[in-house]
């Protein structure tokens, strides 16, 4: 195979084709051994695979593509309806994309009638399950050999971050994959069917010859009639850190120790008897210890970003593990019985609660301590009606047919291959990028905020984004520039509020039909102005002219209209103890929720008086909040996780009532739900981003006339939505995600529909179909979405402040 390398020089230095080579004709099947389904199914029956560039440097896609003849897809859209009409929502209905990655075991094998198949495995499947393509006999020799050195060529430079031109043959050998002969289709494998079920369980066994080195030998483009068996080296674990002295040990229990792998997907046994300590090492210090019988297996401080979930079905504990180095590993400690765990879950919460607050845990009520555990369990809220699984998969069907018709042709200048002088550049290149988005709920609009400057982009009636105009200059009425540090539309869309951070006691009108900052609005002499909220969810789509502003330890209302200051001294509520306010939102009837840096948030019926409720903090500061219309659910954003919260009042004095209207009883209290993502995602996400969870704020989608179905974050370069029914239901992992190449600004929902996204970069501007976000995987979390597809629908016109001609217009934006 080697011999053909120089080719493969020649196909990747072709850098501006996206696709590296391509076998025309085929047919792709799936083989699942082990299915009731059935032992082997076509996808499609004519296709063509091809290897693909992708956003991101030195990784690829093996890309699967259904072929039709002449009026085949047209019949087929009729008989389909307006189902997944739009071909740009990214589905797999005519397209396949794999990540070429050892861990799909990339392998190929020419059968006795010439037969020329390519296999691998369906990571996202059953044991056993895998994908093959039988090329067509038409396609020479020459191009199968060389696309199969092509792949092996794209994983040695996606695991070892270079080109493939440094690497010598052995280390090219190791991505040759010869496993047991690829079963004939429509033959059942007897080694495959009689191998024992994994399927649902959490833990897998360890398997020493899974450590071994995969062969040296270089494979050969021949057909073959012997190889060894090759494996992929499983995760090792690394190194413990050496512990520091301890002064309390605040919990020893006993446990089996598991190792996330990330070429199988699956917790592997590392040692069936492990010791494991959380004690207090000093000044809110506090350390987790895992001891075996014969080696120290870990040891690291206790810290928010261990993202400790724990699950009482399994009896288990997941963290995640940083080395010094920042390589994330996600283990699990798993216990012999549910007192066991219940122990062990008091002793790290403790430490970790009392690391965040810096306060003793036995100070705290036992309610409050009640409070914190049940936050962090793995939970069924309520009773939810079980629904079919169809019904969900209904759903996501209908997204296709909302998520409405084919693109109208608008290209983004940023991808446009033949730049002509008709382009001019709008901006100087100023380092700035768009940080804060702004989605109209009046008009359809939305608002990217880029450093003094804000660009303002309409959707389309087939949900794309044109690029309207842009307001060049964000200044105060005296002419001095200013890039505003929070945003908030206002007054039936006609204004928007900015603030600045030079000047905290100030904030200041901008008129959009002028595209200028027309009022400057003194709040007060003394008290600043932290942050800001509509007087009621939906206040932007009319006049109402007041809203809500807070400081660090203040809640009051602001009106425009009165002169001098604009707060209103009436309705202020002040607290002597500093209570770090950091953020709030209103319902559809102004009913209040207030957030902290503490943790805590404060329900309110209305302004001037104590918080109804009181919901005691988790540790982490709230950096985000939003409210449902009807006040029902609380949703607040620290950095490593969601908290949501159940304020309905389901027994006692107050049944029926919200935490909002009156208090919660001594023994009724609010329920909460962490939304954490599984800890083996995040050790992917890390392994691939080499950067640590941060979420953006999390928002509900909403409109007057829809109920909140969806959750919608990101963190770093992944955008995250969270389905509000499977959370109810207590699924495992109830969001599915969507990767970019770059680190997501800002998002939000439409207004009034969970189908659509808007989604910031930091020089471009998106809206991306919700149906377009996949389940979480070893294959979705490491690859980027490519840049207008997979559902995505691109502004036409600033992207990074570059604009063509004719989007440019005269006057003050």
């Amino acid at each position: 195979m080697f011999v053909l390398r120089n080719v493969g020089k020649f196909l990747f230095g072709d850098t501006s084709k996206e696709s590296i080579i391509e076998i025309p004709q085929g047919q792709l099947y799936l083989v699942r051994p082990l299915s009731p389904k059935g032992y082997s199914e076509l996808i499609f029956k004519d296709a063509a695979a091809s290897i693909r560039r992708t956003a991101q440097q030195l990784q690829y896609q093996l890309v699967i593509q259904r072929a039709y003849e002449e009026g085949e897809e047209e019949l087929l859209g009729e008989e389909d309806g307006d189902e997944g009409a739009d071909g740009s929502l990214g589905t797999d209905k005519d397209e396949k994309v794999f990540l070429l990655d050892e861990g799909l075991h990339f392998r190929s094998e020419t059968r006795a009638g010439g037969e020329k198949v390519f296999a691998w495995k369906d990571l996202s499947g059953d044991l056993g399950d895998h994908f093959e393509f039988v090329c067509d006999r038409s396609v020479p020799a020459v191009t199968q050999g060389t696309f199969e050195l092509v792949a092996i060529q794209c994983q040695y430079e996606r695991k070892y971050r270079q080109s493939h031109q440094h690497a010598t043959e052995e280390e090219l050998a190791q991505f040759s994959f010869s496993e047991q002969p690829i079963p004939t289709i429509g033959s059942v494998s007897s080694s495959v069917a009689n191998s024992p079920q994994t399927k649902g369980k959490l833990f897998v066994e360890s398997d020493d010859s899974s450590d071994e080195m995969v062969n040296k030998t270089p494979k050969k483009v021949e057909p073959k009639t012997e190889s060894p068996v090759q494996t992929v080296k499983r995760t090792v674990a690394p190194p413990s850190a050496a512990h520091p002295k301890q002064i309390e040990i605040l919990a020893k229990e006993n446990a089996e120790l598991h190792l996330f792998d990330f070429a199988s997907g699956t917790f592997i046994l590392q040692d069936p008897s492990v010791t494991a300590f959380v004690s207090e090492t000093g000044q809110w210090n506090y350390w987790l210890q895992i001891t075996g019988k014969d080696k120290e297996w870990l040891g690291q401080p206790i810290i928010a970003d261990i993202n400790p979930v724990f699950n009482f079905e399994y009896l288990s504990f997941i963290f995640n593990h940083y080395t010094a180095d920042g390589s994330a590993f996600s283990w699990l400690l798993r216990f012999k019985d549910q007192e066991t765990l219940e122990r062990f879950q008091e002793g790290l919460m403790r430490a970790l609660w009392e690391q965040l607050n810096e306060t003793k845990w036995t100070k705290t009520k036992d309610d409050e301590r009640e409070y914190v555990l049940e936050a962090f369990q793995d939970l069924t809220m309520e009773e939810v009606p079980e629904e079919d699984e169809a019904e969900e998969d209904e759903e996501q069907i209908d997204g296709e047919a909302d998520v409405e018709d084919e693109d109208d042709g608008q290209v983004s200048e940023h991808y446009d291959s033949d730049e002509s002088e008709d382009d001019v550049e709008t901006r100087q290149d100023d380092g700035n990028v768009n940080s804060q988005l702004a989605v109209g709920y009046k008009h359809d609009r939305s608002f990217v905020v880029r450093g003094s400057k804000i660009g303002v982009f309409k959707h389309t009636p087939n949900n794309n984004l044109e690029f309207s105009t842009n307001i060049s200059k964000v200044e105060t009425p005296q002419g001095k520039l200013f890039s505003p540090k929070k945003v908030m539309l206002h007054a039936e869309d006609s204004n928007m509020i900015l603030q600045n951070e030079q000047d905290p006691h100030s904030l200041y009108r901008m008129d959009l039909e002028y595209g200028k900052v027309v009022e400057q609005w003194k709040i007060h002499d003394d008290i600043p102005v932290t942050t800001f909220a509509p007087e009621k969810k939906f206040a932007q789509m009319t006049n109402e002219q007041t809203f809500l502003g807070l400081s660090k330890n203040a809640l009051y209302r602001i009106d425009p209209r009165v002169s001098g200051n604009k707060l209103v001294d009436s309705e202020l509520k002040q607290y002597v103890s500093k209570n770090e306010f950091s953020a709030a939102a209103t319902t559809e009837k102004g009913y209040i929720a207030v957030a902290s840096n503490k943790g805590d948030i404060r329900m309110f019926d209305r302004l001037g008086i104590n918080a109804k409720t009181h919901i005691p903090a988790l540790g982490e500061p709230i950096i985000g909040l939003d409210v449902s219309a009807d006040g029902r659910w609380v949703l607040a954003t620290c950095r490593t996780y969601l908290l949501l919260i159940d304020a309905l009042q389901k027994e006692g004095r107050y049944e029926g009532k919200l935490g909002f209207e009156r208090s919660f009883g001594k023994d009724s209290k609010p329920q909460p739900r962490r939304l954490g993502l599984n800890p083996s995602h995040v050790a992917q996400f890390q392994h691939e981003t080499g950067a640590a969870l941060s979420f953006t704020t999390a928002r509900f989608n909403t409109g007057v006339d829809s109920n909140e179905t969806s959750i919608i974050t990101a963190t770093g370069p992944f955008i995250i939505t969270w389905n509000l029914k499977k959370i109810l239901r207590g699924h495992k992992d109830p969001y599915t995600i969507k990767r970019y190449a770059e680190e997501v600004k800002a998002d939000n929902f439409k207004y009034g529909s969970d189908k659509n996204v808007i989604v910031a970069l930091p020089n471009e501007v998106n809206m991306v179909a919700k149906q377009s976000f996949k389940k979480p995987t070893r294959e979705s979390i490491a690859s980027p979405a490519r840049s207008g597809g997979g559902g995505e629908r691109r502004s036409s016109g600033w992207v990074g402040g570059k604009l063509a001609k004719d989007s440019i217009v005269n006057s003050p934006y």
